[in-house]
């Protein structure tokens, strides 16, 4: 809670109390265990973008092999933090199918791990009590789109790899990189089983475990810790800094069917903040809801949680949502920055960056996660042919960079590449911005709109709202929204989250209200940190508090996000 006498100053400057990456733990210059497993590539993460890769890799392998190729036997491994598949995976989801066409193009739609077509859709601009139906905007319309649960489909692409032959290692984050000079050869664990002070708090404490790889690739979705290390590492620069969104959402069963999805602008959000809402039919009596809102609004104090709680009591989602039951609940960062804050290069010596890590995330379109899945086939395409010529250097995987460069993915985001920054001055400014840039295919403004990290801009301290109280039917609290998440961290693991040595009180209440699961509170000067509520959002990662990988199997559990 936010309490105490402390006199609090008017301006929050979130990157004064925001410690350093801490590099030096991601990247290890250190040769791999005696007893490390040894593998011929590694992907850290096992959302779309990992296993659509190793998927593809494994038919590679497997096509040259039956046709006489000889590149013998190559061992892939994914290794993901959540203790099963998917629970760790969040997104709306209205999915551009392309990519599990390209992967499996013998299989009919009705096969693939997606709920519906989208046959309806409607877009509105709100205000507190109504709401006002206005045309898709063009980046916006799903026709020939299907609806579908992240989790669901990450799932179902690990039950495809396994039957590959791939690896699939569950509850097996990754600590670090192990480094040879400029190259990346392997992979370390992080340890599980230890106590607050870091010691095996019992017999099942199990240490890190080293993998070794001629090619890693981080998959490791949005924020990504080994992914920012290794840029920071190397120098890969981009054009501008990332930026990021926080979208926090809730699975409900419903009363009555709704027949379309729905996206809406403007309230609850104010107008300095970049974002809106969706709703998703997962099925007659299966709603998806969601809130999306770019982390670099002005006021300290918003909340994105409590947002979609007051936005659950506007008409428009009451007459959804009404006599049904919140089922599950969520919370994830989405980069936001577009084709301007990809790096120049997503490749180095034995390693390559995909998915939502690389930043290809197309935000007027709401769309990432066919393009992680293609970044992964892309990936594996150019690591099969390093392995073929038994070269996984820099060099040999540049055509891994050059083939996004020249795909959908970047001529996607070229088009739109200033579009979400135009809204860097103001929701209705932005809006004028943004339908110029649809009509000249991103021409107008004719440059590129300079921006800095989120964490650069500071923030005002708002006025203190009288206290939302949540009524545990159609509102509920943080507390009430974690348990939902299925949160299964232990109370008494190590802090995963490294926090600044001088937050001072009105960085604290910024923390308070930023994270959507209640991991920080401020009493009087001080900052509580409850890091086992974390659901591993990343949200802190970019204004505050560093993340970084804790025992596998710890966090949310989701099932239908």
């Amino acid at each position: 809670m936010s309490e105490g006498t402390a006199v609090l100053k008017s301006t929050v400057h979130s990157l004064d109390a925001q410690p350093p990456l801490p590099r030096d733990r991601f990247i290890v210059a250190d040769q791999p265990d005696e007893e490390a497993i040894p593998m011929d590539v590694v992907f850290v993460g096992g959302g779309p973008g990992g296993l659509a890769g190793a998927i593809e890799l494994a038919r590679l392998v497997k096509e040259d092999n039956e046709n006489g190729g000889g590149i013998g036997e190559i061992e892939i491994a994914v290794l993901e933090k959540a203790g099963q598949l998917g629970e760790h995976n969040l997104s709306g989801a209205v999915v551009n199918p392309s990519a599990f066409k390209e992967l499996f193009p013998d299989l009919p739609m009705d096969d693939l791990p997606l709920r519906r077509p989208v046959t309806k859709e409607a877009v509105y601009v709100m205000t507190e009590s109504k709401s006002y139906r206005i045309p898709t905007p063009p980046t916006m319309k799903n026709h020939g789109n299907w609806i579908g649960s992240i989790s669901e489909i990450v799932r179902w692409l690990g039950e495809q790899a396994e039957g590959m032959g791939v690896n699939v290692f569950p509850g097996f984050p990754v600590d670090s990189l192990l480094v040879d000079g400029d190259n990346v050869i392997g992979v370390r664990t992080t340890p599980s089983g230890l106590g607050r002070d870091g010691e095996p708090a019992s017999a099942d404490a199990m240490p890190a475990v080293d993998l070794t790889a001629q090619v890693t690739v981080l998959s490791e979705g949005s924020r990504g810790p080994l992914s920012q290390a290794w840029y920071d590492w190397q120098n890969v620069k981009a054009e501008n800094p990332q930026i990021y969104a926080l979208g926090v959402k809730e699975i409900w069963e419903v009363k009555t069917p709704l027949d379309r999805i729905i996206h809406t602008m403007a309230w609850p959000l104010p107008t300095d903040a970049f974002g809106g809402s969706f709703a998703y039919p997962l099925s007659d009596n299966t709603v998806a809801l969601g809130l999306v809102v770019g982390l670099d609004y002005g006021d300290a104090r918003l909340d994105v949680h409590e947002l979609l709680q007051r936005m659950k009591l506007h008409p428009l989602f009451r007459e959804i949502l009404e006599g049904g039951e919140m089922i599950e609940w969520g919370a994830k960062t989405i980069p936001e920055g577009g084709y301007y804050s990809v790096a120049e290069r997503r490749h180095g010596d034995g390693l390559i960056v995909i998915g939502d890590a690389a930043g290809y995330v197309e935000v007027s379109s709401l769309k990432g996660i066919h393009y992680a899945m293609h970044s992964g086939i892309m990936a594996a395409r150019q690591i099969f042919e390093g392995l073929k010529k038994g070269d996984t250097s820099a060099d040999a995987l540049a055509g891994y960079t050059a083939a996004v460069d020249g795909s959908v993915i970047m001529k996607d985001l070229k088009e739109r590449r200033n579009m979400r920054l135009a809204f860097k001055g103001g929701f209705f400014a932005g809006g004028v911005k943004a339908g110029l840039m649809t009509l000249t295919k991103g021409a107008f403004p004719g440059g590129k709109i300079s921006i800095e990290e989120d964490a650069a801009d500071p923030k005002h301290l708002g006025a203190e709202k009288e206290k939302f109280v949540p009524d545990g039917k159609l509102t509920f609290s943080k507390v009430d929204a974690v348990y939902k998440s299925g949160n299964q961290t232990r109370d008494d693991i190590p802090s995963h989250l490294i926090v600044g040595e001088d937050v001072s009180p009105e960085v604290a209440e910024m923390y308070v209200h930023l994270c959507p699961a209640g991991v920080y509170e401020r009493d009087g000067d001080k900052l509580v940190v409850n890091a086992p509520n974390c659901v591993d959002c990343k949200a802190t990662d970019v204004l505050g508090p560093r993340w970084t990988p804790r025992e596998g199997g710890s966090g949310p559990a989701y099932r239908q996000m």
